[in-house]
């Protein structure tokens, strides 16, 4: 006899919680029943009174099980009683009271009709996935509670959660908790070898586990691929007597539902991460982690998502471990060292703070929420990503720039695509291409159907993959992928029915491939770098590229529908060929012709330019006459500010001047103005600008006399005193008129032979007599001997050590003992 479900202790307490409160938080564990025993639990409640309850699934292979699991156990068919909704399929009826949906569903509801009229309760199965529909229904859903239906009832139920953030969230909801039903699992590691591939690891263990074990394998592998290549291996093996069943999102619902139900033979479910919480699969005695998932991440930067493989979390690998004691003892087998969990994160990103915000975006904007503080999150909508989403949607037409939907994003909303895909076959249909449009949206809906083999990519172009649906996908060029073309052709029905569009017109239309891409994806619009094939830059200032014997490298433009985000450019990986016309149709309002005055480095001067430009992209470029007198001179001063002072022709007479200056402004900040080079660039409008009128080169600059152009910042009285107190050159003894050096503004120097200085008894000084200079007193050869400012000192002391030991080696020159009675002489004694 089956033992009863724990959740069903629990129900009183739940009815109780959901009656007083109207909100409340159920930590079950793995196998407490809380899925199918719950909603059948509740439906007689007088507050349901009649209404319906809606259970959010954040996978569409559970929403179908679990509406298949509560019909049976209430002696009914699906679409009865209970029944579902999900992408493209759905089994309800007029009696159906509950109902399990998923795909983003109950945010059309709450768009449709925010009050939610006819539901009473919502509740949300698996709220740890923290997936993005989860978060943006429970948020809506919430606000609905707070504005307009106080009496609709809220559940939110995890196996493993947060319970306090969830329960703050939903107002101080009452958590009840209980334990799962789960038996005992013996835990096996197999590490791989060193450098051993996932696949022939997890196949090795796959046929250890059903020679020495009973019952259905559960195999966790992170995508359709590796599913697709161990598969082959068993294949290609021994006979392993077992059924092998793939199990991951990519599949038709007959074959998800297939590895989900019992059929009387030994089965290997060779499934991805969608198999790690839920139902039970009946059977399932042996799980093999092979410890990797793959996660989506998007980057807001290039706003571009890839996926990656990374190791699971603890907690995923708890739920996988737990598949394998449902129904009995079991067994799981993890291909990992038990140190490797120590580096394990605990939980994963909740896919808010890692996805492309764009439908949320266009889901909040269709709720009438233009700010998402607005509504109460667990975790926020990160700002940057967000704000990326708001600025495509104003590119596609779906807001406007005040973040209020318009007409045409209704429409997009009603479609239920990516906004991107949204507004391509909506545009699409109105031109009569709502049939390429509805391919379109399958193919770049699911992977790409080109199979890779090898690090060499297949033939980029979309239009080979468009034309396969028609076609059969042979002689084409390209291997496809059978299951992806199936899949392909099953959704491109779909979306010609929801447009109401004809069935396609064989390959007519597929040289508007490119057209529709760029409508899609107006920021990934390429044009290929001149001399550059394969090469591309993008409509939003990132670079692209892809092989150079790719037949599209050479394209003067393209769009991007897939690329990845590593390295300086991004790989394309599948891509179409637009013309002008398709470029002008996507640019739409955003082609802006400008006329540009701007410095040209190669004349090195200023030019004149008419441009076309859409984003980073320059359509069409020509010079123009001459710029004005004014925008020429702003650029000028721009050039010069990039290129700091040294741009300008700075002479020796200039130099000298601005260091005279530097000194007394560094004596007497308050009389005399700073000269540095922070201080003129950043007053180059008032004491340069007015004098570059009509200059266009560099060269013209030479025009400048910059030591005269400082001078005008004086006064009067201030440029007659320069000379007072800051002396170009001063005389000395021999006569001569020795410049001085004000490279250091605090310590000026004069730099002078020793023999001219005979008889100067004290140290000369400037600054009206305030500062001595620093004298360099230099040999014949002019050589420094001494820095000194004391001369008298000098004189008395360190001139008799410095005449010994030159004397021989100068002796054509003047060394007398007594230096101060001596006459200066500015040469050798043959000279004079």
């Amino acid at each position: 006899m089956t033992a009863p479900l724990p959740i069903l202790a629990l129900l009183p307490a739940l009815r109780a919680a959901l009656s007083e409160a109207g909100t409340a938080v159920l930590e079950a564990e793995p196998g407490a029943g809380k899925t199918t025993g719950v909603p059948p639990g509740l439906l007689d409640e007088p507050w349901l009174a009649g209404r319906r309850i809606v259970m959010l699934e954040p996978r569409r292979v559970a929403a179908r099980a679990a509406a298949r699991r509560i019909a049976e156990c209430l002696g009914e068919k699906v679409g009865a009683t209970a029944g579902y909704r999900v992408r493209f399929d759905s089994n309800v009826g007029p009696g159906t009271r509950i109902e399990v949906v998923t795909e983003g569903i109950l945010t059309r509801l709450l768009q449709n009709d925010p009050g939610l009229d006819g539901i009473g309760l919502v509740i949300f199965d698996e709220f740890h996935e923290r997936s993005l529909n989860a978060d943006v229904g429970l948020a809506l859903a919430l606000q609905a509670r707070t504005i307009l239906r106080p009496d609709l009832r809220l559940l939110v139920m995890s196996a493993t959660l947060d319970g306090d953030a969830v329960a703050g969230a939903l107002g101080g909801a009452p958590r009840i908790s209980t334990p799962g039903r789960v038996y005992p699992v013996e835990t096996r590691y197999r590490p791989p070898r060193a450098a051993q591939r996932i696949e022939p690891a997890v196949t090795g263990v796959i046929r250890e586990a059903l020679r020495d074990e009973t019952g259905d394998l559960l195999v966790f592998l992170p995508g359709a691929g590796e599913i697709g290549r161990v598969q082959t291996m068993l294949a290609e093996g021994e006979r392993i007597g077992a059924r092998v069943l793939p199990l991951h999102g990519s599949l038709a619902p007959a074959d998800q539902d297939a590895a989900l139900t019992p059929s009387g033979e030994r089965r290997v479910i060779l499934a991805t991460s969608i198999a790690e919480t839920s139902l039970t699969i009946e059977g399932v005695r042996v799980v093999i982690d092979g410890g990797l998932m793959r996660v989506p991440r998007y980057s807001p930067r290039t706003d571009m998502t890839r996926l990656e493989t990374v190791r699971v979390t603890r907690a995923s690998a708890d739920q996988r471990r737990g598949r394998a004691g449902r129904l009995g003892p079991g067994i799981c087998y993890r291909l990992w060292q038990p140190a490797d969990e120590l580096g394990f994160m605990a939980h994963g990103v909740p896919e808010i703070l890692a996805a492309d915000l764009a439908s949320l975006a266009l889901d909040l904007a269709a709720a009438g929420v233009r700010d998402p503080a607005e509504l109460v999150w667990l975790d926020p909508p990160p700002s940057a990503a967000f704000g990326r989403a708001s600025e495509l949607l104003v590119l596609l037409g779906a807001v406007d720039h005040a973040g209020r939907i318009t007409r045409h994003g209704r429409e997009l909303v009603r479609l239920g695509l990516h906004p991107r895909l949204a507004h391509m076959a909506a545009t699409a249909k109105h031109e009569g291409l709502g049939a390429l449009a509805a391919d379109l949206a399958a193919l770049l809906s699911d992977r790409d159907l080109a199979v890779r083999r090898g690090p060499e990519m297949p033939n980029v172009d979309l239009r080979l993959r468009v034309e396969a649906l028609g076609a059969g996908g042979r002689g084409l060029g390209i291997e496809l992928s059978d299951a992806g073309l199936h899949r392909a052709r099953q959704a491109a029905r779909e979306w010609r029915r929801r447009l109401g569009v004809a069935e396609a017109r064989g390959t007519a239309d597929v040289p508007e491939t490119g057209r529709l891409l760029a409508l899609a994806y107006p920021d990934r619009i390429g044009q290929r770098r001149a001399g550059q094939p394969g090469r591309f830059l993008l409509q939003n200032g990132r670079g692209a590229s892809l092989d150079a014997g790719q037949p599209l490298a050479r394209e003067d433009f393209l769009v991007a529908a897939e690329l990845d985000d590593r390295g300086a450019e991004a790989r394309i990986s599948v891509a179409a060929p637009l013309d002008s016309a398709g470029l002008e149709q996507a640019a739409g309002g955003e082609l802006v012709r400008e006329e540009l005055v701007e410095w040209d480095a190669g004349s090195e001067g200023v030019v004149s330019r008419e441009r076309l430009r859409f984003g980073a992209l320059v359509l069409d470029e020509r010079r123009m006459s001459a710029p004005s007198d004014e925008r020429a001179a702003a650029v000028l001063l721009e050039q010069i500010r990039l290129g700091g002072l040294r741009f300008l022709p700075w002479r020796e007479r200039d130099e000298q001047l601005r260091a005279r200056l530097a000194f007394l402004h560094g004596h007497d900040p308050t009389r005399w103005p700073d000269v540095s080079d922070e201080a003129l660039l950043g007053g180059l409008d008032e004491w340069l600008g007015p004098h570059l009128h009509g200059l266009r080169r560099r060269r013209d600059l030479d025009r400048l006399a910059l030591a005269d152009l400082l001078l005008a910042r004086l006064g009067w009285a201030e440029r007659r005193e320069v000379d007072e107190l800051a002396p170009e050159r001063v005389e000395v003894p021999s006569g001569s008129r020795v410049a001085i050096d004000y490279s250091d503004p605090a310590a000026p120097v004069l730099a002078v032979r020793l023999q001219e200085v005979f008889g100067w008894t004290t140290t000369p000084t400037i600054g009206r007599g305030k500062v001595a200079l620093t004298l360099h007193l230099l040999s014949p050869a002019r050589r420094p001997m001494q820095v000194t400012k004391d001369l008298a000192g000098f004189w008395r002391g360190a001139y008799f050590e410095v005449r010994k030991e030159l004397r021989a080696r100068y002796p054509r020159h003047e060394w007398p003992e007594d230096p101060l009675s001596a006459k200066a002489v500015r040469g050798p004694k043959r000279r004079r």
